[in-house]
C-alpha cells in the first residue's frame, strides 16, 4: 500500500512537471500538419562574394596567390605546374605518374625521404606531390607556427629532388600491382575501355599503364621529365590560411625568389581529339558477374562553350533524384540499380557526354533501350517549365557549395588561371543558368546529343544476357581484357 501511494505521489509530480513544460513552451496535444516538399518555401541564398586575395608575380615568372584566413592556425599551400602524362613519351605510359610519386617519396639533396617523413611527422605536417592527366602538383599542410620549416621542405622538394633509384624500384612495384588487380573492378573495367573506344586506344587520354612502358622507364627518365617542366615561370603557387602577408611574401622570395627562370617555356601543344567510333556495340565477357555496367556516350565539349550553362542545367533534367532516367528507367521501369547521364566537358580538350548504369543481366537489353530512348526525347519532346525550374534550382542551389572554405576559392582561381579561363568565370556560369529557357535546352539537346555517334560498352556475363546484345545490332564487338605481360611477370 505505501509503494502504491509512493507510485502515484511520483506519477502526479510528473504529470504536473510535463504540463509546465507545455504550457511554457505553448507546445500543442494536436499532431502536427505536414506539407509536401514542393509545398516548402525557402529563403534566397546569400550573395557569394570572392574572399579577399592577392596575386602578384616574382622576377623570375614564379606567380603567386595569397589569400588570409584566421579561423584556424593552419596554412596550406599549393604549386600548379604546367606538365601532364598527356605530354609523356607513348612508349613510356606512367612516366609522369612516377616522376609525381618519387619526386616526394625520393627525398632531396639536403633530406633523404625518411628524413623529411620524420621531419614532417614531428610538425603534424604534410608535403605531398604527383602528376595527372592535365597538371602538375605539389602541396603543403602546416601549422601557422611551423610554416617556416614546412615551406622550406616543401620548397626543396619542388626545386631540388634527387629520385632516388630504391624509391623508383618500389614505386614500380607499386604500379605493377595495380596493373594486377585492375581487372577487378567491373566499373573500372568499364571506365578504363569506354575511353579508349571513345578517344582511341592510342589517345593520351585513353592509354593505360602496361608492364612494358613501366620496364622502360629509368631514372634519368624521371630527370628529364622533372627538367623539362619544372622552373617557375612554369608554375603557380597559391598559399591560404593563419599568415602574416608580409612576412609571408618574405618567406616565398626567400626560398623561390633566386631559381632561375627558363628563357623560353617548353610548347606544349595539346594533343589532338576526335571520337575513334561513331557507334557500334562493344562486350566485355565477364562470367563471374550477376549483373551488367553499361556505358553509352560519344565525344562532348569544353567548359568554355558558350551553351556550357545550359548543358549543365539539361543534366539537371536527365540526372538525380526527380531527373528522367530516374523517373523511367529506375522507378517506373524498374531496370536499373543506379542510372545517370551527363554532359561532361573539360577545360581544354572536349570531355564525353556519358549516360550508364547498372541493372540485372537479364534486363541488359531493355535497359541499354531505354536509355536510349530518353536521350532521344530530349530533343524530339520539349522540356516543361517545371522541369526547367526544377533543374536550374538545383544547379543554382549547388552554387554555394563551390565557396565552402578559402581553400577551395583558392584552388578555383588558380585552376581558372592555368587553363587561361576568366577569374570570374564561374559568376559568369551562374548568370547564364539563371537565364537558360525551355527553348535553350531543346537547341542544346538537337545540337550537341549525337544518337546515332552512340558508343555502348557492356560489361558483364555473356551468358546471363537474354535476350542477347544482338538485339541491339547485328554486329557486337568482345574487347579483351586480359592484361599484356601478366604471365611473364607472374613468373618473375
Amino acid at each position: 500500500m505505501k509503494l502504491f501511494k509512493k507510485s502515484r505521489r511520483f506519477f502526479l509530480a510528473l504529470f504536473l512537471a510535463v504540463s509546465c513544460l507545455l504550457v511554457t513552451f505553448n507546445f500543442s496535444w494536436a499532431a502536427p500538419t505536414t506539407k509536401h516538399y514542393d509545398e516548402l518555401q525557402f529563403s534566397a541564398l546569400p550573395e557569394i562574394k570572392l574572399p579577399k586575395y592577392e596575386r602578384y608575380v616574382l622576377e623570375n615568372g614564379l606567380v603567386v596567390y595569397l589569400m588570409e584566413d584566421h579561423e584556424l592556425p593552419l596554412v596550406s599551400g599549393t604549386a600548379l605546374i604546367k606538365t601532364g602524362s598527356r605530354w609523356e613519351p607513348a612508349d613510356k605510359v606512367g612516366l609522369a605518374g612516377l616522376t609525381g610519386t618519387v619526386m616526394r617519396s625520393g627525398g632531396t639533396k639536403k633530406h633523404s625521404a625518411d628524413q623529411l617523413n620524420e621531419i614532417l611527422e614531428q610538425q603534424a605536417a604534410a608535403v605531398e606531390t604527383g602528376i595527372s592527366e592535365g597538371a602538375g602538383t605539389a602541396s603543403f599542410d602546416s601549422l601557422s607556427e611551423d610554416v617556416d620549416t614546412v615551406f622550406g621542405l616543401f620548397a626543396e622538394v619542388l626545386r631540388e629532388p634527387v629520385f632516388a633509384q630504391e624509391k623508383l624500384d618500389l614505386a614500380k612495384t607499386q604500379a605493377k600491382g595495380g596493373i594486377a588487380r585492375r581487372n577487378d573492378d567491373p566499373n573500372g573495367i568499364a571506365s578504363r575501355e569506354f575511353r579508349k573506344l571513345v578517344y582511341g586506344q592510342e589517345s593520351p587520354y585513353a592509354r593505360t599503364v602496361e608492364y612494358a612502358t613501366l620496364d622502360k622507364i629509368s631514372r634519368q627518365d624521371l630527370l628529364k621529365f622533372y627538367q623539362q617542366y619544372y622552373y617557375p615561370n612554369n608554375l603557380i603557387l597559391g598559399i591560404v590560411g593563419d599568415f602574416d602577408p608580409q612576412k609571408m611574401r618574405s618567406l616565398i622570395q626567400a626560398k623561390f625568389g633566386d631559381w632561375q627562370p627558363r628563357p623560353t617555356t617548353v610548347k606544349t601543344e595539346l594533343p589532338q581529339v576526335s571520337q575513334a567510333n561513331l557507334g557500334g556495340v562493344f562486350f566485355v565477357n565477364q562470367p563471374q558477374l550477376t549483373q551488367s555496367s553499361v556505358l553509352l556516350g560519344h565525344l562532348g565539349g569544353q567548359f568554355n562553350s558558350p551553351d556550357y550553362a545550359a548543358l549543365d542545367v539539361l543534366n539537371g533534367v536527365l540526372n538525380g533524384f526527380g531527373g528522367r532516367l530516374f523517373n523511367e528507367v529506375r522507378s517506373r521501369q524498374g531496370l536499373a540499380y543506379s542510372v545517370y547521364g551527363l554532359w561532361s566537358p573539360r577545360f581544354d580538350y572536349p570531355g564525353m557526354f556519358i549516360a550508364g548504369g547498372q541493372t540485372r543481366s537479364d534486363a541488359t537489353v531493355q535497359f541499354v533501350k531505354a536509355v536510349q530512348a530518353e536521350i532521344k526525347r530530349l530533343q524530339t519532346e520539349r522540356v516543361t517549365d517545371k522541369e526547367l525550374k526544377f533543374a536550374q534550382e538545383s544547379t543554382l542551389n549547388s552554387f554555394v557549395f563551390n565557396f565552402q572554405d578559402p581553400s577551395q576559392t583558392l584552388s578555383r582561381l588558380m585552376r581558372y588561371e592555368y587553363y587561361g579561363y576568366p577569374p570570374d568565370f564561374l559568376f559568369r556560369y551562374q548568370k547564364a543558368v539563371a537565364q537558360t529557357t525551355v527553348i535553350d535546352l531543346q537547341r542544346v539537346a538537337r545540337k550537341y546529343l549525337k544518337p546515332e555517334n552512340l558508343v555502348t560498352l557492356v560489361v558483364g556475363n555473356q551468358t546471363t544476357i537474354q535476350p542477347p546484345l544482338t538485339q541491339l545490332t547485328k554486329q557486337v564487338t568482345s574487347i579483351d581484357v586480359t592484361i599484356p605481360g601478366s604471365q611473364s611477370q607472374a613468373v618473375n
